[in-house]
């Protein structure tokens, strides 16, 4: 009979090696950090380099502000080897911070760069448009993504068209078909506007969309692009550059069809608003009929038209009376102040014998103001002399 070992004792075997290896306890190891994720106060993530990954494991949540997408760690820890999975974590006990990783660093450049040259300005944004009847995906047609969009899609609006432009979303290349997807997508003229969408993943999964090209392709479109990539965390170049951000495909979903069912509600209940508002303006018409029906307006109109007839004649013979009495006391009132006037004037006093004496164009009032020699004006009724005073 063929000898053999169970899993279980295999597994306990390998976990007595690490175990009993003392150069494993408590070792630093370096590394950038990537596909972070929590469950409860555990912390689960990758730390890798140029060459190589391993997965980590840490149970202490004070660590968590450290361990973000792209930092550059020392983690503190011991290999652990799980038996029951047949899985080896890197189980962490504290964190050393030594700054972003390559990745992160390349992000934060990008970032800076085209914020720089303003693609990430608001006044460049386009608005969701008002009627979508077609809407384009740049997705993969194999992941989950697409299904997604469809179902959420199709249940608040089952007419809706979805066209899918089928692109890698990760790996060599990736970037180029994407940016080439948003250059002919946006020269279609059938559809409304453009979902850019993939799951969620770490910094270097989603390091397709954050490249130049990709950023400087969705800037360009003519369309609305939304970017629906990773998970509400996940932030990358095209969600700063896209007209508008969804935090998850299925977000972006819905945010570009609205409900069915909640247009056909609005519409009823518009309908019921309406018919109450018609409701109302015909019993007002109606109040407003009988009573200009019990008004003399329409039981006697031509004696209405006499009446007013008789008083407008009133009104314009009174007008004419008061303006012809006002001009005869105004002519009698102007011919007493020409006489008061005519009886002030200087020329009617000196026709009763009087005369002016002038002296350097000035009225002579005093005898002192007269000398020896002084040339004087005599001014009479009838005309002027000069005399000089002996």
């Amino acid at each position: 009979m063929q000898e053999y070992i169970t899993v279980s004792q295999l597994n306990s075997y390998i976990k007595r090696i690490f175990d009993s290896e003392e150069m494993l306890h408590n070792i630093p190891l370096l590394g950038e950090v990537y596909g972070v994720s929590f469950s409860r106060n555990v912390i689960y993530f990758s730390l890798k380099d140029e060459s190589a990954t391993i997965p980590c494991v840490c149970f202490y949540p004070a660590n968590a502000p450290q361990i973000v997408e792209g930092a550059k760690l020392v983690c503190h820890g011991s290999p652990n080897y799980y038996t029951k999975a047949g899985k080896l974590n890197f189980n962490v006990i504290r964190v050393e911070a030594l700054g972003q990783g390559k990745l992160y660093e390349e992000f934060l450049a990008l970032k800076a760069k085209l914020e720089g040259e303003g693609l990430f300005d608001q006044s460049h944004k386009k608005p969701l448009p008002s009627k979508i009847e077609r809407v384009g995906v740049i997705t993969s047609k194999e992941g989950a993504v697409i299904q997604d969009i469809k179902n959420v899609a199709w249940r608040r609006n089952p007419s809706l068209d979805i066209v899918l432009y089928n692109t890698k979303v990760q790996g060599v290349g990736a970037e180029k078909e994407i940016a080439k997807a948003i250059e002919l997508m946006g020269s279609y003229n059938k559809i409304d506007l453009i979902i850019v969408a993939r799951g969620g993943g770490s910094l270097e999964d989603l390091s397709a969309y954050n490249t130049e090209i990709v950023a400087r392709a969705t800037y360009n479109c003519p369309k609305m692009i939304i970017s629906a990539v990773g998970h509400e965390t996940d932030y990358t170049i095209i969600d700063f550059v896209s007209d508008l951000r969804a935090p998850t495909p299925s977000a972006a979903a819905e945010i570009v069809v609205p409900n069915i069912a909640d247009i056909k509600q609005n519409l009823s209940t518009y309908n019921i608003r309406l018919k109450n508002a018609l409701k109302k303006k015909v019993e007002l018409m109606q109040m407003r009929y009988e009573k200009c029906m019990r008004s003399r307006v329409y039981t006697d109109p031509l004696k209405i038209v006499n009446d007013n007839y008789l008083k407008l004649d009133m009104l314009v013979k009174s007008i004419t009376n008061s303006v012809t009495n006002k001009l005869q006391v105004s002519k009698t009132q102007a011919i007493k102040n020409f006489s008061k006037l005519d009886a002030l004037s200087p020329l009617k006093t000196l026709s009763r014998g009087y005369s002016i004496i002038e002296k350097n164009n000035g009225i002579v009032k005093s005898i002192a103001d007269l000398q020896k020699d002084d040339t004087i004006n005599i001014r009479m009724q009838d005309g002027e002399k000069q005399a000089k005073i002996l």
